[in-house]
């Protein structure tokens, strides 16, 4: 049985598909945790990442389908996901509700009415074409995985880097980070505690949307109501996986896109696994991963907690 588990681990380890896999999931994943962990720095622990993965996914195939554009494809995404944006930045951080019901809601929301237009609309669309880049695309095992992908996964190697230079080398980022901490401190400095929350959620938009134009055009080729399938919730525990450090949650980015890779590759290398089981891994990792680093890990010290002037 042990020897058994190790050649299969071995053989996923050398199959150049389960490293394509691997990162196909992981840079889905990057592209909303990266966002995520922006708006988490404010205080605000976004749970509407799911619906704004599928809007934005959405979106993009019907901006393909009308204008056989990939970039108005793309911008079609960003715009559907900071409507999600928007309405759970001024829901939470405007009108006060409450932030996690607020993003419970839009998830069933988004879900009902992206599977109502899409059983009328339709949309027909086709994958992206690979860029691939030369001598990189070379390196064994991982350069295909890395170097010979869509021009719409290139873009994490700009949000990754771009988002953390907002957080932690711009007056802007300073306040973020002010407000997720010590929001009273913060308030008698005269920043705006609400309204810099409200922009880390907008930043979570644009990068969602980003990431769901990457699954429909870059990754998948087509659109259907389940695409997306929980795992804006396994992008947010990513976060908590990365103690709120951008490259801890780009690492666990990585892992969860390692252990998505791994239910798919057993099956294509010829191993019979339970597949309800291979289904379930991914998600039961996140269970274990959750109530192991939930604990061991400091979070910002005002995080998903309202703000409301002159209360502490």
């Amino acid at each position: 049985m042990i020897l058994d588990a190790l050649s299969a681990l071995g053989d996923v380890l050398t199959s150049e598909a389960a490293y394509i896999n691997a990162f196909t999931f992981a840079v889905f994943l990057a592209f909303g945790a990266t966002g995520e962990w922006v708006a988490e720095r404010s205080g605000t622990l976004n749970i509407s990442i799911e619906a704004m993965f599928l809007g934005g996914a959405f979106a993009a195939a019907m901006g393909m389908d009308q204008s056989g554009n990939e970039v108005v494809a793309l911008l079609y995404a960003i715009g559907a996901s900071l409507v999600v944006a928007w309405i759970q930045a001024n829901m939470s951080h405007r009108l006060v509700a409450n932030q996690f019901v607020v993003g419970l809601t839009l998830n069933i929301l988004v879900l009902g009415v992206v599977s109502f237009l899409d059983s009328e609309l339709s949309p027909s669309i086709s994958k992206a074409s690979p860029q691939r880049i030369p001598l990189l695309a070379d390196i064994p095992l991982v350069g295909d995985a890395l170097f010979n992908r869509t021009w719409l996964f290139y873009l994490i190697y700009a949000v990754v880097p771009i988002c953390w230079w907002l957080v932690f080398r711009t007056r802007w980022g300073l306040e973020l980070r002010s407000v997720g901490e010590n929001p009273q401190s913060a308030d008698v400095s005269g920043i705006d505690v609400n309204k810099r929350r409200r922009q880390g959620i907008y930043i979570t938009g644009i990068t969602s949307g980003m990431g769901g134009a990457y699954l429909v055009l870059g990754a998948v080729g087509q659109f259907e109501d389940s695409i997306v399938g929980g795992r804006g919730f396994i992008a947010l525990i990513a976060v908590i996986f990365g103690g709120w450090t951008l490259r801890g949650t780009i690492a666990g980015c990585i892992l969860f896109g390692a252990v998505l890779s791994f239910r798919l590759s057993l099956p294509a290398l010829g191993y019979d696994i339970n597949g309800d089981l291979l289904a379930s891994l991914p998600f039961v990792v996140t269970i274990l991963v959750m109530a192991i680093f939930a604990q061991r890990v400091r979070p910002p010290a005002a995080l998903a907690q309202p703000f409301i002037r002159g209360l502490k």
